[in-house]
């Protein structure tokens, strides 16, 4: 099915019936990716005197109980509710997002402490790109299928210099998605400086904006422009799981 977006002063068409997945599945055990000091999810059937959740062990459905952690286990979008004392819902700031986006690929640097940072100029030499566009994904590089299943916890992973998330901001994207498990260090003291600046909390509240994380954009995926399908699951919840879907746009001549 081809549908027709005007962006800026040019109009596209994209294929529904061709949509490229940059999410994460989630699974039960160890195949699973986790974050933040997370177990590995458990999906398990519900067992009772009466009743067995499992067609293999002879129920007659199946019938399972899940556990997981959206932050930490998973493709997620959250809210501003996440840094927030004041109760907002994933679900009722941001219900889609279905609109241009760019996709962006850096390779963080080497700071002197052994952290790996996207620096404010590597922001700033892509400014030009992000004229009209309100979504940015970030892809960090080199970019393995390792992420996929990687086990985050303890090690550090990639991340926003502030000044960068300033740049961001004042750009003008409001939804900003990123293949790591935060735009902050993993250890910070609790200060979380990027999210803060995401969301220009506890200032002027951006309530409408959006983070994503542990996405993974295959390098089939060039960079560019593509429109963008964001699912968010219907979690009353600072984050929940969710699914966003690229398609490639073409120019009209």
């Amino acid at each position: 099915m081809i549908t027709t977006v005007q962006h800026r002063d040019k109009k596209y068409s994209f294929d529904l019936s061709k949509p490229i997945d940059i999410s994460i599945p989630l699974q039960s055990g160890e195949g699973n990716l986790t974050a933040w000091y997370c177990d590995f999810p458990r999906f398990e059937p519900v067992m009772t005197d009466k009743f067995t959740g499992s067609v293999k062990l002879g129920g007659p459905v199946n019938f399972k109980d899940i556990y997981f952690n959206p932050h930490g286990h998973g493709t997620h979008s959250e809210c501003l509710g996440h840094i927030a004392k004041e109760d907002y819902y994933v679900n009722e700031c941001i219900s889609f997002v279905h609109q241009p986006a760019l996709v962006q690929s850096f390779y963080p640097e080497e700071l002197e402490n052994g952290d790996f940072v996207i620096m404010p100029e590597q922001i700033a030499n892509c400014l030009f790109l992000l004229k009209d566009v309100k979504v940015l994904i970030l892809r960090t590089l080199p970019n393995e299928t390792g992420k996929r299943h990687r086990q985050y916890s303890n090690s550090n992973p990639p991340y926003l210099h502030p000044d960068a998330m300033k740049l961001i901001v004042n750009a003008g994207i409001e939804h900003l998605m990123i293949d790591t498990p935060s735009v902050d260090r993993e250890e910070d003291a609790g200060k979380l400086e990027g999210h803060h600046i995401f969301w220009n909390y506890p200032e002027n509240p951006r309530i409408y904006c959006s983070i994503t994380e542990l996405i993974f954009v295959s390098d089939a995926i060039p960079d560019g422009l593509y429109f963008l399908q964001l699912f968010i699951a219907n979690f009353k919840n600072d984050a929940a799981p969710c699914r966003p879907i690229l398609y490639e746009m073409t120019e009209l001549s």
